[in-house]
């Protein structure tokens, strides 16, 4: 049985969360310098409002990263030692009073969780290809004027302290968590391809005309990276709650945290999705992973290991205890989901 609660509240205050209690942290905040979301920092801090007026970029820029600073602060303290933080976030590019520049966001982060003693692991490219034929910006075919276009956004991804230790149960919950080997060779790469989602909103229900919501892949693919079964995982800037899906179909717990109400309640509405569209995700995993097997030689195969829980074959040993269970029941109660599993047999696929 899982968890998942929506609560609407500013994430540079999580009182409502326990000291260490959380497992993981996936999510993707608010981009400063990124145009949509000027108001919401000036609401925040008026002096942001007031520098972009002037036409001060940079100063704009840093009181920005302040107010994502406490919230990565609160963050901390939440975290449990070990736990690890996934951040998906954007550099912007930005014309203040004519002047064209990069606003290094990521490169503001990685210095804030340096300071706070965290270690920096090897980051991942989300490559976001446009084929639009105006992409380019600057002078067009004439030198010393033109500019890159950025087509990628960097996934940050940090740990509080040393490795993770699982002992007794937990050791067990861990195996039944593995990943296929072919998963790990595509979501350990550096560079992942992962077409965008569509970002309209419903204004009817909405206070905002986009969401700047991730794809569902990049949280299913860290929370199975980063945490396992029965886990917590929090989302504090939650948006529609794409986080919190993934957790669910992830036999993971979740917390999301959204500023704007009417977001949460949509992503309150989101979660309420009909069971066997989430069951699908997993059978489509087994099935990708079935595929796999079947395009091995026959000399491969016979080198392959046996899944006791699912009756299949895989590539090493440390896939032998993998547990992949589907949701049986959604219950709903006020600002929170209960998930209820069974285990997903090979005869219904």
């Amino acid at each position: 049985m899982t968890t998942h609660q929506i609560f609407s509240a500013n994430s540079n205050n999580l009182s409502m969360i326990a000291d260490k209690s959380i497992n993981l942290i996936v999510t993707s905040p608010p981009y400063p310098m990124v145009e949509m979301w000027d108001e919401i920092f000036s609401e925040q801090n008026p002096d942001i409002g007031a520098a972009l007026e002037s036409g001060n970029g940079n100063d704009a820029f840093r009181m920005m990263h302040e107010i994502l600073n406490q919230v990565w602060e609160e963050c901390d303290r939440v975290l449990k030692n070990n736990g690890f933080i996934c951040i998906n976030i954007g550099d912007a590019t930005r014309t203040v009073r004519d002047n064209f520049q990069l606003y290094s966001n990521h490169t503001k982060i990685i210095n804030k969780f340096l300071e706070m003693d965290y270690c920096v692991l090897p980051d991942i490219h989300w490559r976001k290809k446009s084929n639009a034929p105006n992409k380019f910006m600057g002078s067009g075919m004439y030198p010393a004027g033109a500019y890159v276009t950025y087509e990628h956004e960097y996934i940050l991804i940090f740990r509080k302290g040393g490795k993770r230790v699982f002992e007794g149960e937990d050791k067990k919950l861990r195996q039944k968590s593995a990943f296929f080997w072919e998963e790990r060779n595509i979501w350990f790469s550096d560079l992942w391809e992962i077409k965008g989602t569509s970002q309209i909103l419903n204004k009817k229900k909405a206070s905002r005309d986009r969401s700047a919501s991730y794809p569902f892949e990049i949280p299913y693919r860290l929370i199975n990276m980063y945490s396992a079964e029965n886990d917590i995982v929090l989302d504090p800037f939650t948006g529609l709650g794409t986080t919190n899906i993934a957790s669910m179909v992830s036999n993971r717990n979740s917390i999301g945290i959204d500023i704007d109400r009417k977001i949460a309640d949509l992503a309150l509405e989101n979660m309420n999705t009909d069971i066997k569209d989430l069951n699908n995700i997993i059978r489509h995993r087994i099935e990708k992973h079935l595929d796999f097997i079947e395009t091995l030689s026959d000399e491969k195969k016979a080198k392959c290991y046996f899944n006791i829980p699912h009756g299949f074959y895989v590539k090493t040993k440390q896939e032998t205890a993998i547990e992949i269970e589907q949701i049986s029941d959604i219950i709903k109660n006020d600002n929170k989901y209960i998930c209820q599993y069974e285990k997903y047999r090979l005869s219904e696929y």
